[in-house]
């Protein structure tokens, strides 16, 4: 199939979801609205000639496992390198260890278009980016200096080491050990599981992120600390030379995403692994949540973009493909395009809506986490849990709706449609699975603060859609649903908790879907958008609104339920 990065789409969302200009007048920024739109259309020709190509080959070849380490076929080895020496590594880091320090959301967008063209080979940057966070924000100055020049650079990866096999979801049961050890250095010993390019060929060295417990450390959550630990420790002129007793002991058979080499990790088993304290002795979940946040944000931005790739692939097949007359006589006997016909209508139209809705939410998050004012930060911590849970489910969605419109052919794996739904699937799950995140919007974030900035977004909101109704009637629902779930009890919170989440996430896509529309009905007689994009923006819109917003009030009965239904 053909693919092309939705730049447009990036550049439209920047500038009027994220507010992408407004962040830049504030000055922390040296680049200028036109220097951010380059930036947006080169990452997206970078993708397209460089990322989009391997996605099938990822799939067939994979990551392999083998006596002398993990290998990626060669041409991701080439791939990699050339994203190096383009500097695309280095958009989100700070300046001073060789950074371009871009604005989060357009951070974001360069590692969205990587993920559009091939979503498990961008995982390693991603990965890389919040251990450079996790750093800059908790490291001290010679941590920094000797880890994140070449961290930014993209000579290094980064990863996060964080579950094991006696501890999934329940991370106060790790066990994993760091014994002091003289010079400052702590002796890490342990094994983790789900470690996403734990090992590769990549780079010459992998900085891992590991959280373990000290030997005095009270158990619990309380009692982690997070450790540096590169797979070579550097000799005296800061060369990765020295091993160190971390090392990949096999990978992982996966449903998807099979360029990127799940793996279980070892430490400290054959030989001595040190690693250094990174921030204060029990802070590692401090730390960790560095990561974590925006990691939840990017596996939601994961979720949009397989649904981009397998919206793209059904909308050409559908285009393509030649099948029945048109049911209401006007084609006479002649087949047509299956496009035509109402029911595939109806499935693209509802890719194309998911797709756009969900991205909006990723791109308005990213928008507020580039900000630094109270409200804005409070909003974003509502949201990263809808932005992960409804971006991934969105992508689970799309991929089998893209199935669906293939017919028997969407079942064929030479068709490369089901690697979409085979990819999407992990993205529910990993990074707290969407159950965890459910659980956190109505416990952290509803209860923690007793609603205050869910009333100030609903706010916001209905001062917004008083001519929509659909979003009016979920609106309503909402509030009533959140001020039920409020005084519920914690098991009739946590059963309402994922039907509550999807209303929710369904209003704040529908309410910037009608936002982008009315901004795509005044720029219709110019302004330099395609006219056929800003049209298909507003039929996204009102599809999402007309259908999509009335099935999401619908749950509110399953929201407020109660536990009894779920234990009958």
């Amino acid at each position: 199939m053909s693919f092309a990065v939705p730049a447009t789409e990036q550049r439209f969302l920047l500038r009027h979801i994220a507010d992408l200009p407004t962040l830049l007048e504030e000055g922390r920024h040296d680049i200028s609205a036109d220097d951010a739109d380059a930036i947006v259309e080169a990452a997206a020709d970078f993708a397209n000639g460089e990322f989009a190509p391997l996605l099938r080959a990822g799939d067939l070849e994979g990551a392999t496992f083998g006596p002398d380490g993990v290998h990626l076929p060669p041409a991701f080895r080439a791939a990699y390198q050339a994203y190096v020496d383009n500097g695309w590594g280095t958009v989100g880091g700070v300046a001073e260890f060789g950074g371009q320090a871009l604005p989060f959301p357009l951070a974001l967008a360069v590692h969205d278009a990587l993920g559009m063209a091939n979503v498990g080979f961008t995982l390693c940057p991603v990965l890389t980016q919040g251990a450079i966070e996790a750093i800059e924000a908790h490291g001290d100055e010679a941590q920094k200096a000797r880890w994140l020049p070449n961290l930014i650079s993209g000579a290094w990866t980064g990863t996060m080491n964080l579950t094991e096999p006696q501890a999934g979801s329940d991370v106060g049961a790790l066990s994993s050990q760091a014994t002091p050890y003289p010079d400052g250095l702590y002796k890490i010993r342990g094994q983790k599981i789900f470690i996403s390019f734990g090992e590769h060929d990549l780079v010459d060295n992998i900085v891992h992120l590991v959280l373990a417990r000290l030997p005095d450390a009270p158990p619990g959550s309380k009692g982690l600390s997070l450790f540096l630990v590169p797979r070579f420790r550097l000799d005296e002129e800061g060369n990765p030379s020295i091993p160190n007793g971390a090392h990949c002991v096999s990978i992982e058979h996966k449903l998807g995403l099979k360029i990127s080499p799940t793996c279980v990790m070892a430490f400290g088993e054959e030989e001595d692994c040190f690693g250094e304290l990174l921030g204060a002795p029990g802070g590692g979940l401090r730390v960790m949540f560095t990561m974590m946040n925006n990691a939840r944000l990017n596996v939601g931005a994961e979720g949009v973009q397989i649904a981009e790739r397998a919206f793209q692939q059904a909308l050409e097949y559908a285009q393509e493909r030649v099948q029945s007359p048109l049911a209401d006589g006007s084609s006479g006997t002649k087949p047509r395009p299956i496009v035509q016909h109402p029911d595939v209508r109806r499935m693209l139209s509802r890719m194309a809506a998911l797709t756009q809705g969900s991205r909006s939410m990723i791109y308005y998050t990213a928008g507020l986490a580039g900000r630094r004012d109270t409200e804005s930060i409070a909003r974003a911590a509502l949201l990263t849990p809808l932005a992960k849970a409804y971006g991934s489910d969105v992508g689970v969605d799309v991929a089998s709706i893209g199935i669906q419109v293939h017919g028997g052919m969407g079942y064929i794996e030479e068709t490369g449609v089901a690697q979409h739904l085979r990819d999407a699937r992990i993205m529910p799950i990993y990074e707290g699975t969407n159950g965890i995140q459910a659980a956190d919007l109505v416990g952290r974030k509803l209860k923690g603060d007793n609603g205050a900035a869910l009333t100030a977004l609903l706010t916001d909101i209905s001062a917004d859609i008083d001519r929509e109704q659909p979003l009016v009637d979920l609106s309503n629902a909402v509030r009533e649903t959140a001020a039920w779930l409020l005084h519920a009890e914690v098991n009739d919170r946590l059963s309402g908790s994922y039907p509550f989440l999807t209303m929710l996430s369904t209003l704040v896509a529908g309410w910037l879907l009608v936002r982008q529309r009315r901004i795509a009905e005044t720029l219709s007689e110019g302004a330099g958008w395609n006219p056929e994009y800003l049209t298909a923006k507003i039929a996204a819109a009102n599809f999402y609104v007309r259908c999509i917003v009335p099935e999401a009030t619908g749950l509110r009965s399953s929201a407020t339920a109660g536990s009894h239904v779920l234990f009958a």
